[in-house]
């Protein structure tokens, strides 16, 4: 077995099919295991991948633990193993917490986002020298490339790209309701202003890859025209203030879950 799955949420179930889709492995190469096992049955029956138990976990070359961070500290003795290397997107679990906790430093950690499940991930990596002389950080990277991009990153930015990142697509649905209710308000029926709304948001990320976003901005305020007016109002009410200030806030309850 080549890789086992530890938790079948929307992560670890979007990894699962990642790998599949792409066929980095076979499905017999792959187990998995959740805590509810009549889960375990349907995700392995489904995808054509070996139910696993707490005891099976031994047989995997590589475990990927995608379960939540809170889970973990009571998780870990029963999947410690000290011949496997651990990969995993726990937000807040450092690298030498996984070490303590799993008893051995073939250790990657990684954290993707929610467009995972659309292959569109923007995932860091970070791993401990013995994970690098293993294969295990090199093997992340290919597993993590299924559903989407991938970058190496300091440890200590993790809680920071978590905070930017990996919260980015709650804080950009929230700019998403924002404008359509706007919409709605001035008169466009909420079905249509949903949808404006939504092709906007991925236009702009497609544009953002080509433009600085002062660049873009600049190009669609021209003077004395209704973008500019808009900027005035949301700036004056602390738009970009109070995106700071959530990266802030889920940086640091990042580093307090990561100590928990």
């Amino acid at each position: 077995m080549k890789l086992a799955i530890v938790g079948l949420g929307k992560m670890g179930s979007s990894i699962l099919e990642g790998v599949l889709d792409a066929g980095l492995l076979s499905p017999e190469e792959i187990g998995v295991l959740d805590a509810s096992p009549e889960l375990t049955q349907k995700r392995a029956a489904r995808y054509g991948v070996r139910p696993l138990d707490l005891e099976a976990l031994a047989g995997a070359e590589r475990v990927l633990i995608a379960v939540k961070p809170q889970d973990f500290p009571a998780l870990a003795p029963r999947i410690a193993h000290a011949n496997t290397g651990y990969l995993s997107i726990m937000a807040g679990v450092s690298t030498r917490t996984l070490a303590e906790r799993l008893g051995t430093r073939r250790v990657v950690r990684a954290m993707p986002n929610l467009a995972a499940t659309i292959k569109r991930s923007t995932t860091v990596l970070t791993a401990l020298p013995e994970a690098r002389e293993a294969g295990d950080l090199a093997f992340a990277e290919r597993l993590f490339a299924t559903v989407g991009s991938v970058y190496p990153l300091k440890e200590e930015l993790f809680d920071a790209f978590t905070a930017m990142s990996a919260s980015a697509p709650a804080y950009l649905a929230l700019v998403a309701e924002a404008l359509a209710d706007g919409g709605v308000k001035m008169g466009i029926p909420r079905d249509k202003a949903l949808k404006f709304a939504a092709e906007v948001l991925v236009a702009t990320g497609l544009l953002l890859e080509r433009k600085h976003p002062a660049a873009l901005k600049d190009e669609v305020a021209s003077p004395g025209g209704t973008t500019i007016y808009g900027l005035a109002a949301v700036e004056a009410r602390g738009f970009r203030a109070a995106l700071i200030e959530a990266v802030e806030e889920a940086t640091r309850r990042g580093k307090e879950l990561g100590e928990g």
